[in-house]
């Protein structure tokens, strides 16, 4: 597997993991009875979107290291 199929699979989790928060923040704030949101699910779903937003820059820097050693090969062969 090269990096970039490694860097876009891990943006594809990033996205899955973002989708989740989301959910889970929506879901809370849509079944707490008078609009009052356990602050404790909204910490973890926070968490988590951190986790995701990270994740995210982390794979678009492969992304980007794996085009400079591709733009490198070719400046080799070349």
């Amino acid at each position: 597997m090269d990096l970039s199929s490694i860097a876009l699979q891990g943006l594809q989790q990033a996205d899955n993991q973002l989708q989740n928060a989301a959910t889970q923040i929506a879901e809370n704030g849509a079944n707490a009875p008078g609009g009052n949101v356990d602050s404790v699910d909204l910490s973890a779903a926070a968490v988590q979107l951190l986790a995701g937003k990270n994740d995210f820059a982390a794979n678009i820097g492969t992304l980007k290291v794996a085009d400079e050693v591709q733009k490198n090969l070719l400046d080799v062969q070349a």
